[in-house]
């Protein structure tokens, strides 16, 4: 029986142009002479050197990796103590509570998280600003934190841990110098998922924003509901390179360790 059939190339080619071909399109029409984004008028790269002295957009881009940075780096601690607590206290008191409310923004729809948060920063009268929108991120990216790093403390090896206690090692020396090295692909996965949430994020920032914190997303969809213009054709492209060197650069990485991880292991058993 053939497990790749003429339907499945099909529906594969299908589903890649639908992906992708909308995004060479913009592309290429980035590099567009013309104002008018549907007409071909020659090749030029104005509209990158217009990009850069957009002040406007410039500052939403810093604020972005400002707010991403940080919401970022808030869930994924707050997230991985919360992982540590679901999965090594046991079962406590509240448990049940406790693991539902850091799963709810999971399922919540982003309206619903946006405008709750909307009216719990007016019930205490803090101004909408940077810091608002922080906490607001590090409020729905830390579930994501905690499902991943969680998922790897449920498969690990609580013997290294007690051995390490045996050996004279506090609780949280155990952890930092056992456990925390051995979850760091799951932690450091969850900070990168967690900082791509926040940079994508539109509708929650949308309720919790304020003056002079506009992010990206927020800019953009501003600049769109005007009409698409070629500063957002070079925006897109500039993110579409961004994404891709980082993602080949990881899987470059990625096979560099594991062939080295491979070398290692087959000189341990020409040893043995």
């Amino acid at each position: 029986m053939k497990r790749f059939s003429w339907f499945n190339a099909t529906a594969l080619s299908f589903g890649f142009a639908f992906l992708y071909i909308p995004m060479i399109v913009l592309v290429v029409y980035s590099f567009n002479e013309s104002r008018l984004v549907t007409v071909w008028a020659g090749f030029s790269t104005k509209w990158y050197a217009e990009l850069f002295r957009d002040q406007a957009f410039l500052d939403a881009a810093w604020v972005t990796l400002r707010v991403a940075f940080f919401s970022s780096t808030i869930a994924t601690v707050l997230g991985t103590m919360a992982a540590h607590a679901i999965v090594r206290a046991g079962r406590f008191p509240g448990r049940t509570l406790f693991s539902g409310m850091i799963y709810a923004p999971l399922v919540m729809p982003e309206v619903i998280t946006g405008l709750s948060l909307l009216l719990l920063f007016i019930g205490l009268g803090i101004d909408r600003g940077v810091l608002t929108v922080v906490l607001a991120h590090t409020t729905f990216a830390m579930c994501y934190v905690s499902v991943v790093v969680s998922s790897r403390l449920a498969t690990f090896d609580t013997a290294l841990e007690e051995a390490a206690r045996d050996l004279g090692a506090t609780p949280f020396q155990a952890f930092r110098l056992v456990t925390l090295p051995i979850i760091a692909p799951a932690v450091i996965s969850g900070w990168l998922l967690a900082f791509t949430l926040s940079l994508d994020d539109l509708v929650i920032a949308s309720f919790t924003t304020g003056p002079g914190a506009t992010t990206l997303p927020i800019k953009i969809f501003s600049a769109v509901r005007l009409g698409v213009s070629p500063q957002i054709n070079a925006l897109s492209t500039l993110l579409i390179v961004a994404v891709s060197v980082g993602v080949i650069t990881a899987s470059l990485v990625t096979k560099r360790n594991a062939v080295r991880r491979a070398r290692e292991e087959r000189a341990a058993d020409q040893l043995a």
